[in-house]
C-alpha cells in the first residue's frame, strides 16, 4: 500500500512542484524563469538525466528478465532504449557545450542553432524540430497517453502485441497527470517553455517505465 502511494505522491510531487515554482517565476521575476528554460539551463539538462536514467533502467530491466522473452521483447527493449539515449544525447548537443567541442562547418552551415545535434537541423527552411515535435510526436504521444493505456485494457490482441515488445502501458494517474501538466506549460507565454514540458515529459516517461500498468508483464513474461 505504501508503495503504491509513493507512485503517485512522487511524481506528484516532482511534476505539480516544477511548474509551481515555475509559476512563481514567471509571474514575480521573469529573468530568473528565462534562467530555468535557457538553452543548457536547469530544465534542458534535467530533461537529458531523466532520459538518460530510464535508458539505464531498461537496460537492468533487459540483463534482469531477458531469458524469460522471446526475441520480439529483446528488439522491443533494444529500441527504447537506443531512442532514449539518442533524445538524451540530442539534448545537450552530444555534450558539445560541456566538452567545449566546436561545430563541424557542415552543422554551423544547416543547423538553425550551430550546435552538434539532428532536432536542429533545418530542411527546406523548416527546422526539423518543429516537423518533429509539432505533428509527428504530438501523434504518436498523443496515442500513446490517451487511446493506447484504453485500448490495452479492452482489447487482448493489442495488449498481447504491447507485451511482446515490452512497451510499458502508462495508468491512468499517470497520463491524467501528465495532460493537466502538459495544459499549465502551454497557458504560459514564452518563448521556450518548451523546455519545461520536454523535462515533464521525460520523467513522466521515467516514471512510467519504471512502473507501467503491464509492470509483471514486462518482467515476467505472458
Amino acid at each position: 500500500m505504501q508503495a503504491k502511494k509513493n507512485q503517485i505522491l512522487f511524481p506528484a510531487i516532482v511534476t505539480l512542484g516544477s511548474i509551481l515554482i515555475s509559476y512563481y517565476y514567471y509571474f514575480s521575476d521573469l529573468p530568473v524563469f528565462s534562467q530555468l528554460v535557457e538553452e543548457d539551463g536547469v530544465f534542458e539538462n534535467l530533461t537529458s538525466l531523466f532520459l538518460f536514467l530510464t535508458a539505464v533502467f531498461l537496460i537492468l530491466v533487459f540483463a534482469k528478465f531477458q531469458s524469460n522473452h522471446k526475441l520480439n521483447w529483446k528488439i522491443g527493449l533494444a529500441i527504447m532504449i537506443a531512442g532514449l539515449i539518442f533524445g538524451a544525447g540530442e539534448e545537450i548537443s552530444w555534450g558539445q557545450r560541456i566538452f567545449s567541442v566546436e561545430s563541424s562547418d557542415f552543422f554551423k552551415q544547416n543547423n538553425a542553432q550551430g550546435e552538434t545535434n539532428l532536432h536542429n537541423m533545418v530542411v527546406g527552411g523548416t527546422k526539423i524540430n518543429k516537423i518533429i515535435f509539432s505533428y509527428a510526436f504530438s501523434v504518436i504521444f498523443g496515442i500513446y497517453f490517451t487511446i493506447l493505456p484504453i485500448l490495452y485494457r479492452k482489447s487482448n490482441k493489442i495488449s498481447g502485441l504491447v507485451n511482446r515488445f515490452g512497451i510499458p502501458v502508462s495508468t491512468n494517474f499517470q497520463s491524467i497527470l501528465f495532460l493537466v501538466a502538459t495544459v499549465l506549460v502551454m497557458l504560459l507565454d514564452h518563448s521556450r517553455k518548451w523546455e519545461l514540458w520536454e523535462f515533464i515529459f521525460a520523467f513522466t516517461i521515467f516514471t512510467i517505465f519504471v512502473n507501467p500498468l503491464n509492470k509483471r508483464e514486462i518482467q515476467a513474461g505472458v
